[in-house]
């Protein structure tokens, strides 16, 4: 397995090396963007309350008193404790925007307005800011001063309600996939500004992202059809609607997910499992046809894939070129060979030595590859050092430190 952080190896310089980050959230989003910028490049300093830090340090497993999970979310940050609720500490935070290219936040809309931190206000000093602004439901309208988590703006945006089986309560995928989403769509704002920042005149600007229209901008064409033809798609369990097929199967020892919706493929699908009779059937040679017969198609495909192990068909299918796969448990991911000839596992240790296996970086690029740099820092492990190179004495850091201002 190859090491996240080689002291050894001499890394490749990436794409966004020089940009300054300033990373003003807690838990997923925020942080999620601020780590995938890290990963290529950016110095990205995270603001933490003293003290108690990003309660992410504390959730779920735990490795030393430290969450894995927050290893992973803060590797190439460097760590700063300020009290933002102090004016001191309000005061320190706007000189580092104002050397900053990107402020990524995710307070509730107007927590950066009482604090004197508008972008108007802190554009003033630094017209070329990039903010990335995160909340549930944005900066404007009805709903912006409402909570927002994930799971909300999940359902809100169409998702929640399609997961899971028909007429049961719907269930959330296992990820906080709304946090992660919106924090992707907040990155590809940032990049599309600073394009513009550097082509179009070297001014910033504000990125507004809702949790719920990150999720609802991935739901296909669920309004279209509505809106075209008043229907209101339904949870469907493991197929997918309206293409067909494309299902989970039951094997002798498992389940194998099978994607036969293609014309071409369907027939060499069909051919695989010994029903040409449906390959060559002239009513189930588009799309169409294959939805309105589904049913009878997915009892030929499970006739089959029970007689068989999971590993059975999948080499079978391998062979007739019909897209299939396993369902992966996180044991099938750590041993599966693809994986790790994709670098997608990484050997991560933390400050205090210990070692874990990490996901790897994406996406791939072949001249500036993102890299692990450093570790997750301790809560405030870098206080001192962000502050001097803001020009403050040790005298001055020392007193902040006596004001609880810093940690």
């Amino acid at each position: 397995m190859k090491p996240a952080i080689d002291p050894d190896r001499k890394l490749t310089p990436g794409a966004l090396q020089g940009l300054k980050v300033l990373e003003m959230g807690q838990l997923i989003a925020g942080p999620f963007a601020g780590k995938t910028l890290g990963e290529f490049g950016a110095d990205v300093i995270k603001i933490e309350s003293p003290g108690s830090g990003d309660p992410l340090r504390s959730w779920r497993l735990q490795l030393d008193g430290t969450s894995v999970w927050w290893q992973v979310q803060s590797r190439n940050k460097r760590s700063v404790a300020l009290d933002l609720r102090n004016t001191q500490g309000q005061d320190i935070a706007r000189q580092l925007i104002a050397q900053a290219d990107i402020l990524i936040e995710n307070f509730k809309p107007g927590t950066l307005e009482k604090w004197g931190m508008s972008y108007e206000q802190l554009s003033t000093d630094n017209p070329g800011l990039i903010m990335l602004r995160i909340s549930g439901y944005g900066q404007t309208g009805p709903y912006r001063d409402l909570a927002g988590f994930g799971v909300i703006g999940e359902a809100m945006g169409g998702l929640r309600h399609l997961s899971g089986n028909p007429g049961e309560i719907p269930v959330r995928c296992g990820v906080s996939i709304g946090d992660t989403l919106t924090a992707l769509h907040g990155v590809i704002g940032v990049l599309t500004a600073l394009y513009h920042r550097q082509t179009n005149g070297g001014k910033g600007q504000v990125i507004d992202v809702a949790l719920y229209e990150a999720v609802f901008n991935v739901m296909e064409s669920l309004i279209p059809e509505y809106s075209a033809f008043g229907v209101v798609r339904e949870p469907a369990g493991s197929s997918l609607p309206g293409i067909a097929p494309s299902n989970a199967y039951r094997c002798s020892d498992g389940l194998v997910l099978i994607a036969g919706n293609g014309d071409s493929i369907f027939k060499r699908l069909m051919h695989a499992i010994g029903r040409d009779d449906l390959g060559d059937d002239p009513g189930l040679s588009d799309n169409s046809g294959r939805v309105a017969r589904i049913a009878q198609i997915d009892k030929a495909i499970e006739g089959w894939t029970r007689s068989l192990q999971v590993n059975q068909v999948l080499v079978l299918l391998a062979a007739a070129q019909v897209p299939s796969g396993r369902v992966y448990t996180a044991r099938d991911i750590a041993e599966d060979p693809h994986y790790l000839a994709r670098d997608m596992l990484l050997s991560q240790q933390t400050r205090e030595g210990k070692t874990f296996t990490a996901p790897g970086i994406v996406p791939k690029l072949s001249l500036t590859p993102g890299n692990i740099r450093t570790a997750a820092p301790g809560i405030g492990e870098d206080t001192d050092a962000v502050l001097a190179a803001l020009g403050l004495s040790a005298q001055q850091i020392q007193y902040l430190r006596d004001k609880k201002v810093i940690a």
